[in-house]
């Protein structure tokens, strides 16, 4: 597998019909896919992802997808024939991804953890071997900036990545946040396409990968 084209989405909130999804080799979502995490918004969503051409779907859960925290087995079995990564990992040929739902703990949704030791010790289980990281929430000082330019992304998270050093990062969370940055050898990619007020204006971002180098394309 010498090249791929990934495209990235995250934070649709049920409103994935509204957005031009660009074909590709593998698709991305990091999470919130739902408002409410019911059943009926998740088996909505595995239908979206049925109707797309890419023939590999990777997906992590965010603090709105509350079934695959409450009843996970139930929640899996209705997403279909995608992977679906909580603290584990997948292949697409010679790239090792890991996917993680945790976030610093955020009113009373889903997936959240303490900052400090309780959620460095979901980070801690990111082999170093990974290429592509995705994450619900961003590392703190990436992308992860409120309206007021206050950052609330994880700290934990951003040592993990500065351990592991992944080539591309995907997350999403923090609605205000889209967008692309490069920091050394790490393409970060905050592919929220909902904006603040939760309108899906954001268009999915593309990033390929030529066998040595992720960057961001054309859709």
């Amino acid at each position: 597998m010498s090249s791929l084209r990934l495209v990235c989405l995250s934070d649709t909130h049920n409103l994935h019909d509204e957005l031009d999804v660009p074909d590709g080799d593998v698709l991305l979502h990091a999470g919130d896919f739902t408002n409410a995490g019911g059943p009926a918004e998740v088996e909505a969503f595995a239908r979206f992802l049925e109707r797309l051409p890419h023939r590999e779907k990777i997906v992590v859960a965010g603090n709105h997808d509350f079934l695959f925290e409450e009843e996970p087995d139930r929640a899996r079995e209705l997403l279909g024939e995608v992977t679906y990564l909580q603290d584990s990992g997948t292949r697409l040929g010679e790239l090792a991804v890991w996917g993680s739902p945790w976030q610093p703990w955020f009113h009373d949704w889903a997936f959240n953890l303490a900052r400090g030791e309780a959620i460095a010790a979901k980070w801690a289980l990111v082999p170093d071997s990974t290429d592509v990281l995705v994450t619900h929430g961003p590392p703190h000082g990436v992308l992860d900036a409120l309206t007021n330019g206050t950052p609330v992304g994880c700290e934990e998270l951003a040592a993990a990545r500065e351990r592991v050093r992944p080539g591309l990062h995907v997350f999403g969370h923090i609605h205000e946040g889209y967008g692309t940055r490069r920091d050394g050898g790490t393409l970060s990619v905050n592919a929220c396409n909902c904006d603040k007020r939760y309108r899906p204006v954001n268009p999915p971002i593309v990033v390929d990968w030529d066998g040595e180098r992720y960057s961001t394309g054309p859709t």
